[in-house]
């Protein structure tokens, strides 16, 4: 019996690429034969680990195939002919009409992407979501095996690499850091950080500065935007950083005084596990899976107020009795994500998939 992973894209450092990337060290160190295919391979994965759809072969019905479900793709309908069991890991579609007017092929990516989801619904032995939310979404599909909800599984030692001596000295300087990582994106909403983040400069704190880490190459003309809204609010100390090596984003993290996330549409939202890990006070508004992630802890937001944000800002950023409880909310909301946690979690989910009858 062998356990391969199946996925459209496999790309290095994105979520759903680290998900497999970790799942399959999970799976081999149970002692099973596995591999992943992807129609686009990352040329810096090994091929040790990941080859790409076309080398992947026969299954036999006792083999297990996780297809982690995201975009748009042929494989969201190939995937029905395997005889073996197949399990979907569904880590969410983002809304089309997000990326109307932004990018023509996000958009119909997504489209294709819901079809193709809907189309699974009854030819699936089993399903897998990283949040509460993704399920649901699943169950509103029509969705009738059995659902359980595997968080993404984030191997934390990579977080205790060094960063970027460049970016800690300058910006490491004393001023407040607020930072939101992501990429540039309509759902993202990065504009509500900016709008927020220029009445905190203009009320609270002059010095502050707002960097929003994050590839923007995929999205130019919403880039744009940003840039242009910037420049209408006259707000100074806006960094956006593009697309940057991991030492960076650690860095960022690292001299970051508070994570300000607005997001309209997440499925699970990774970088709020790791505002987490490195002790940043996390404020969001509560859209979509941030209140799945969050548990009880950071500042969940019920509306959206940039005068509002702002004020939660500056209390949260000038009581250290606040900020020390928000600290200790989330530290404790990191237990339910550490890798054992989720290693065992998959396992069990493992186990209850052994066991289900093979496709007929």
């Amino acid at each position: 019996m062998k356990i391969y992973q199946i996925l459209p894209v496999l790309s290095y450092g994105d979520a759903i690429g680290n998900d497999a990337l970790a799942l399959y060290k999970v799976i081999e160190v149970a002692g099973y034969e596995t591999h992943i295919y992807a129609e686009v391979v990352d040329s810096r994965i090994s091929s040790d680990i990941c080859s790409e759809i076309k080398e992947f072969g026969n299954v036999e019905k006792e083999d297990i195939v996780f297809y982690h479900l995201s975009t748009g793709s042929e494989l969201n309908y190939q995937i029905a002919n395997l005889e073996c069991k197949v399990v979907v890991i569904y880590h969410n579609i983002t809304p089309p009409s997000v990326f109307g007017g932004y990018n023509r092929e996000a958009y119909r990516n997504c489209r294709r992407g819901y079809a193709g989801a809907t189309f699974l619904k009854d030819k699936v032995v089993y399903a897998l979501a990283d949040s509460e939310f993704n399920k649901e979404k699943l169950v509103k599909m029509g969705y009738q095996c059995e659902i359980d909800v595997l968080p993404i599984l984030i191997p934390f030692d990579d977080y205790k690499r060094k960063p970027s001596n460049k970016i800690i000295e300058q910006y490491g300087d004393g001023k407040t850091n607020i930072i939101f990582t992501g990429r540039i994106a309509p759902n993202k909403k990065q504009e509500d950080i900016i709008a927020a983040f220029a009445m905190y400069k203009k009320y609270y704190n002059s010095e502050a500065r707002l960097i929003l880490v994050g590839a923007y190459a995929a999205m130019p003309r919403y880039y744009e935007q940003l840039k242009q809204y910037v420049k209408e609010l006259q707000v100074r100390d806006v960094l956006f950083t593009g697309h940057i090596s991991f030492d960076e984003i650690l860095a960022y993290y690292q001299v970051a005084d508070c994570f300000l996330c607005m997001s309209e549409h997440e499925g699970f939202c990774v970088p709020l596990v790791e505002a987490m890990y490195f002790n940043i006070p996390i404020i969001a508004y509560d859209s979509t899976a941030i209140a799945d992630t969050l548990g009880e802890s950071g500042w969940l937001l019920k509306e959206k107020d940039p005068n509002l944000t702002a004020g939660v800002i500056h209390y949260l950023l000038s009581d250290s009795k606040i900020r020390d409880k928000i600290i200790r909310s989330e530290q404790k909301r990191l237990e339910n994500f550490e890798y054992a946690a989720i290693q065992k979690k998959f396992y069990t989910y493992l186990d209850k998939i052994l066991s289900l009858e093979e496709k007929a």
